[in-house]
Formats: structure tokens, sequence, C-alpha cells
């Protein structure tokens, strides 16, 4: 009988090639990618830290710019963003969009990953033209090669994030716990598939940091003295 370890290996052999997306030629911008829990303040976090070191902030944004990019309709990146194996309800819904149109369009002219490198090439453009704060899409992978670029992840405690998430949704607890797994089981699909890494795991990332500790701002000055350090700012 496989144990767990075996069904991680086989699954860790399920990778996107990211070796087409481009990864040089970004400049001296400095670039800080955040990673985080549900509920944990990261976004936040983020904004702070664009905030403190004048850099474009960027989250949903990146979607907008894919599809101005590619030309498609924002809602498919939408639904792609940050949830691996939903091809089919991508499809279904371009489908809808166009109308009706032959099996062989889906199979040759549209794929997730197709929509990754579409995505991909934003978080270059964007990081080629200014100091940047990406929140989540994979930036700290699809960057990895650039010298001023810093990663963090964003945790919290489970129980002030199912407070968080709670009264964001305005549901209880127990719901909000069912919520933080389902997305963050989605989130970790999607970074794991694209990066070849883990998501969450220390060492995926330069600096990890619960927030519930020192609270969001003193969270985001602790990273940004850490920043100034590494980048001699």
């Amino acid at each position: 009988m496989n144990n767990i370890f075996d069904k991680q290996e086989e699954q860790s052999e399920v990778r996107f090639n990211s070796d087409s997306v481009r990864t040089d030629g970004i400049g001296s911008n400095l670039i800080i990618c955040v990673g985080r829990q549900l509920g944990s303040g990261g976004c936040e976090i983020a904004r702070m830290l664009a905030e403190e070191f004048d850099c474009k902030f960027y989250d949903s944004e990146l979607i907008n710019m894919a599809a101005e990019r590619s030309g498609f309709s924002p809602s498919i990146f939408k639904k792609q963003d940050e949830n691996h194996g939903i091809l089919k309800s991508i499809l279904d819904g371009f489908s809808g969009r166009i109308g009706r149109m032959s099996e062989s369009f889906y199979d040759n002219s549209i794929s997730q990953e197709s929509l990754f490198q579409i995505q991909s090439e934003a978080i270059f453009k964007a990081a080629k033209e200014d100091n940047c704060v990406f929140v989540g899409r994979c930036a700290d992978y699809i960057l990895r090669r650039h010298e001023s670029l810093f990663s963090v992840f964003i945790t919290a405690n489970d129980a002030e994030r199912r407070k968080v998430v709670a009264n964001r949704m305005g549901c209880d607890e127990d719901i909000a716990a069912k919520y933080i797994a389902k997305k963050e089981r989605q989130r970790a699909d999607y970074y794991n598939y694209y990066t070849s890494k883990q998501w969450g795991a220390a060492e995926s990332y330069d600096l990890c940091i619960n927030s519930s500790l020192l609270g969001r701002e003193r969270t985001a000055k602790l990273i940004a003295q850490v920043i100034r350090d590494r980048f001699q700012l």
C-alpha cells in the first residue's frame, strides 16, 4: 500500500515546465513577493510594504493586465487564478462568452498553461518597469533569477484566521474554517504545480513570519527592516 510520502512523490512529478517564462532583464528594481495564509493580513501587510518602499502594488490588478495583454475576458483569468485543475470550468466560461465553437478550438487555442504564461509575462512586464510588490500568483518563482527579489510568506494563528474570515464572510467560525481549508488547498495546488516548490514551506521563501506575534503594522515594519538590511537600502 502506498503511504503519504509515495503519494507526494507521485504528485511532485506533475509540474509545469516554466523554462519558457522570461525571467531576466528586469534591472535593479526592488521586487517584493508576498505569499500568505487566508486571514493572516498578508494583503494588508503587502500594501504597507508597497507604501514604505514606493512600489507599485499588484494583486487582482494582474488579472486585468493579463486580460488586456491577451484579449481574453478577465473572468477567464479570475477562474484560473490560484486554482490548478479547473481547466474545464475555464473553458466552459469561455465558451459561454464567445458562443458556439468547435472542440478543436478548445484543444488548440487556450489551455491553463497558456493562461499562466500570459499572466507570467504581465508580471515580468510590471517588474521591468518599476519597483513592485506582488501578492501571490507565483511571482516569486517567475522572477526567481532577479537579484533584488525578496520573498516573504505571512502566516497567523489558526484561531485568529478563523475569526478574521468569519467576520469578513458573515458566517460562523466552523464554516470559515472549512472555507480556509478549501482555498488554501487550491493555493497550494496552484503554487506547487507551477513552481516545483511547496506553498507555505519555509525553504520556499526568504522569510516566513507569523503576523499574530507582533500585529500587522509591526510585522510590516519588521519585514521592511529585513529588506533594508538585505539590500543595504
